[in-house]
Formats: structure tokens, C-alpha cells, sequence
């Protein structure tokens, strides 16, 4: 990989990354919740990438680095998407009602 592309890619990494701190902080309480379950659905759709890219990378070029990152991604991805989904659902659970009372 050029050293060009190398640093475009972390440049966008690091972009990115303070992009979504400031649009978290900036968020109210309110809008939080609604804003977790669109990430959630995201999250979904990165492990679905990850998957495709982990297995096109074994296929096309036997490139052993290449799936080993994708298995790493869809290892993360998935992470992700169930700590999200186990949030969202302890944050609803505040909303319902108690059936003791």
C-alpha cells in the first residue's frame, strides 16, 4: 500500500472519530436513545461488510493478513452490535411499566 493511501485512510480514521465524539456530545439526553438504535442498525450492516470483506480477501488474493483483519472486524462489529442492542434494551426497560406495582 502507498504511504499516500496509508495516511488518507488514517486521516479519515481519526476524522471520523472526532466527528462522532461531537455529534455525541452535542446530542441531548432526549435524542440519545433513537440515536443508539440508528447505530445499532449501522452496526448490523458493518458486520455484514466485514463478513463479505474477511471472505472475498481469503478468495481472491489468499491474502492471510487481509482475512485475518476482516476476522478481527467481524469480531468487533459484533461486539458493537450486541453491547448496542444490550444498552438500548436496559435504557427501555427504565420506560416500562412494573407489573409488581
Amino acid at each position: 500500500m502507498e504511504t499516500t493511501i496509508l495516511i488518507l485512510l488514517i486521516f479519515l480514521l481519526v476524522l471520523a472519530i472526532f466527528l462522532g465524539l461531537e455529534v455525541f456530545a452535542k446530542t441531548p439526553a432526549a435524542v440519545r436513545l433513537p440515536l443508539l438504535s440508528g447505530t445499532n442498525a449501522v452496526s448490523g450492516i458493518i458486520v455484514l461488510g466485514a463478513i463479505l470483506t474477511a471472505g472475498l480477501a481469503e478468495k481472491v488474493g489468499h491474502n492471510d493478513l487481509a482475512a485475518g483483519i476482516g476476522g478481527i472486524a467481524v469480531a468487533l462489529a459484533v461486539a458493537n452490535a450486541v453491547g448496542g442492542y444490550v444498552l438500548t434494551d436496559r435504557l427501555l426497560s427504565i420506560f416500562r411499566k412494573n407489573e409488581d406495582k
